[in-house]
Formats: structure tokens, C-alpha cells, sequence
């Protein structure tokens, strides 16, 4: 186990989650990155709109690691972006772990 991201990782989660006042996982904070790029006003999201958010969440933080592009917004002002490298054949574990170590690299600049 790296126990300093998992430090780092617990710093980002409970500065994030602080705002919220309950402890958030990687999956509500994907969601509220999507929710963050679509730049809209705080709104009541379908189900299907919150499985687009996710996804949006995951293409931002997994463009700086080369796997996905902006490409631009739709007349709905929601962001789209088109997969750039293949992601690799990841297990379970392996996959939350890419994303929790990219969702700290989305939150590096606040800090």
C-alpha cells in the first residue's frame, strides 16, 4: 500500500467532503466534478444526466494521463470529449486507484 498517496488521497477527500458536511467516496466526487465542468447553476439531475456527469467527471480527470480530449460543448452547454489513447485493461482495484490518483491531480491546483 502507498501510504503517502493514501495520505494525500485522505487530505483531498476530507477538504472536498468538508463542504458538504458528510464524508463523500470517489464516485459522488466524480460526480461532482461533472457537475463543476458543466458550469451550471446547482439543478435537480435526471438519472440519466447524473450518469452523464460521472462520465464527464471521468474524461476531465483522465485527460491530463493522455486517455481522453475536449472536444466542445453541445447547444446545451454540456462539455463532450473523445477517447485519445486506450485505457488500459485494468482490474477493479486498479481502475478506482487511476481515478482517486486523478482526482487528486484535478484538485493539486487548489491547494
Amino acid at each position: 500500500m502507498d501510504y503517502v498517496f493514501e495520505k494525500v488521497w485522505n487530505e483531498t477527500v476530507n477538504k472536498v467532503s468538508a463542504q458538504f458536511g458528510e464524508k463523500l467516496d470517489y464516485k459522488a466526487i466524480l460526480f461532482l466534478i461533472g457537475v463543476q465542468e458543466l458550469g451550471k447553476d446547482f439543478q435537480t439531475f435526471k438519472k440519466d444526466q447524473k450518469v452523464e456527469l460521472m462520465h464527464v467527471g471521468i474524461c476531465t480527470v483522465l485527460m491530463p494521463y493522455g486517455y481522453y480530449s475536449f472536444v466542445g460543448r453541445d447547444v446545451d452547454g454540456w462539455p463532450h470529449f473523445e477517447r485519445t489513447a486506450t485505457l488500459p485493461a485494468l482490474n477493479p482495484e486498479e481502475q478506482e486507484l487511476l481515478i482517486r490518483k486523478a482526482i487528486v491531480k484535478y484538485f493539486e491546483p487548489l491547494k
